[in-house]
């Protein structure tokens, strides 16, 4: 990406690295599917080496637990290192995710930093 002079760098993340308690991960729940357990862990380490980055401006967007498809309602929350929980469980739909990418796009807020979308 140096070479290519590339500064704004978005990331689709995963839930895994999203701290359920003080703590402690959701991909650290007995509950966690195995089957995710490879794929989560590579994405918590990526986040964990971007944040040593200086020299670009990145940002890793993690959806809810649920990442499902669903209505594009604009109503949802912002959050940053913690699981966004509702009545219902932690989801988010994919319109409502790419609303919230878009959203960081357009107006950065969460220069190198992660955030998280869920209702």
């Amino acid at each position: 990406m140096r070479d290519a002079g590339v500064t704004r760098y978005l990331v689709v993340g995963g839930a895994g690295s999203l701290e359920v308690a003080f703590e402690e991960k959701l991909i650290d729940q007995p509950d966690f599917p195995d089957a995710y357990q490879p794929e989560a862990r590579a994405g918590g380490e990526f986040l964990d080496f971007l944040r040593g980055v200086e020299d670009l401006e990145w940002t890793f967007l993690s959806p809810s637990a649920e990442f499902v498809p669903g209505d594009r309602t604009g109503q949802f929350r912002l959050g940053q290192d913690q699981l966004l929980t509702h009545e219902g469980g932690s989801s988010i739909s994919f319109e409502d995710y790419a609303v919230a990418m878009v959203d960081e796009l357009e107006n950065p807020t969460h220069v190198r930093q992660r955030f998280t979308v869920g209702y």
